[in-house]
């Protein structure tokens, strides 16, 4: 007889199974770590199913402390003693749409002895089941958030799972925020961090320069970009582009190639200077966000590490065939009540077909663009993070079923 507690003597999960399929792109290991250590921090033991861990040689070379990166590239693995991997009170995260969870239910499914029918026990002993989907303004993640959807067939026959939606307001799950990020803004020495990276490439801090940080794609106004940043009429200060390393890297060399073909005496002028960066550490690249005056930044994860700055940024959304984006972008913008500059910029980042591919950029505004950054910092502060958020909700789910 299986042995499940009573809702009296019911705690909130503490083990925790992440899934993580990596696309092309970092921002969804970037996600999945994060919530991983945010789980760990708040006193959960927390398993990483990741199909590429790559990544995480560089973005957390040290790791965390409760926090076990399961490599399943080939596949969910049986456990050391032929077991599942789940207990009944554990919980299972699916983010953005990853199947992997279906795996692991399976080795469990075949492992356990079959009763030829459905009954409470069963119900019981499922673990809480969510789908941790992708971060968007748009209404839609307000009308889904926490919906439950029950699978009909396969190894998770008659299990449900909920959707879980990050999002902007009260009616979503929040964003990721660790307990003590603000504090560790307020303490931050800008300077000697900067300082620090900038000699690593031989060079030196000045405090008259205008730092800029690019973590983008391959952005159609890169090129707009560099030669507004500079050209001395369109440039108030020096500027030093930080480069982050990858597509982004690759999508600046491509431009000067590209200019010196065009003028094979092509060169800087010298109110501008261009660094490509290393490979940062996630903690580092939040150092990166907090010491420039202007970020961009690309998809998820650096979005919401730019908005917890407090900097002027602009974002550049992950792009769809459909373009189905445009309208997220839009909803982003409302969302954070842009103003009429910031929001000329997001469209000409994004290469918005309505406009004109030759028209020169916006002025950067840097004041009034950081004046709307702040704003929108101290809003989202007022809401709940969604790691809790998700403790929470999947304590809620787990001690229905024990109530039921």
């Amino acid at each position: 007889m299986v042995s499940v507690p009573s809702s009296s003597s019911y705690s909130t999960p503490s083990t925790w199974h992440i899934f993580c399929k990596v696309v092309d792109n970092f921002g969804d290991i970037g996600v999945c770590w994060r919530l991983a250590c945010q789980l760990a921090a708040r006193g959960k033991t927390v398993r990483l199913w990741v199909d590429d861990v790559s990544a995480l040689a560089w973005m957390a070379p040290d790791g965390y402390p409760n926090v076990t990166v399961m490599d399943c590239a080939q596949g969910i693995p049986l456990a050391p003693d032929g077991a599942a991997w789940w207990n009944w009170d554990d919980v299972l995260v699916d983010t953005f749409g990853c199947d992997f969870a279906i795996d692991l239910i399976a080795i469990k499914t075949i492992n356990t002895p079959a009763t030829g029918q459905f009954d409470y026990i069963n119900f019981i002993k499922q673990p809480v089941w969510l789908n941790l989907e992708h971060l968007t303004a748009e209404r839609f993640a307000e009308r889904n958030h926490t919906l439950p959807t029950i699978h009909r067939d396969g190894a998770a026959a008659g299990w449900t799972q909920h959707y879980f939606y990050p999002g902007f307001n009260d009616k979503t799950g929040g964003l990721l925020r660790e307990t003590d990020l603000m504090a560790r803004q307020q303490v931050f020495d800008r300077g000697a961090w900067l300082g620090q990276l900038l000699s690593l490439k031989q060079l030196a801090f000045d405090p008259n320069t205008r730092y800029i940080s690019l973590f983008c794609y391959e952005p159609q106004a890169l090129e707009a970009l560099i030669n507004q940043l500079a050209n001395s009429q369109a440039s108030q200060a020096p500027t030093c582009l930080l480069v982050t390393a990858g597509r982004a890297a690759a999508a600046v060399k491509a431009v000067l190639e590209h200019q010196t073909r065009l003028q094979p005496a092509y060169s800087l002028p010298g109110l501008l200077s261009i660094v490509y960066l290393d490979a940062l550490t996630q903690h580092d690249y939040d150092h990166l966000l907090w010491s420039c005056d202007l970020n961009f930044v690309r998809g998820e994860d650096s979005l919401v590490r730019a908005i917890w700055a407090g900097k002027p940024f602009v974002w550049h959304i992950y792009q769809q065939d459909d373009g189905v984006h445009h309208a997220k972008l839009e909803a982003f913008l409302r969302m954070m009540e842009a103003p009429d500059s910031l929001k000329a910029m997001h469209r000409a980042w994004n290469e918005n077909a309505t406009l004109d591919a030759a028209a020169p950029l916006p002025k950067l505004d840097l004041e009034l663009w950081g004046q709307s950054a702040l704003a929108l910092r101290q809003k989202l502060l007022a809401q709940r993070d969604l790691c809790n958020q998700l403790i929470d909700y999947a304590g809620e789910v787990q001690e229905k079923r024990l109530k039921s």
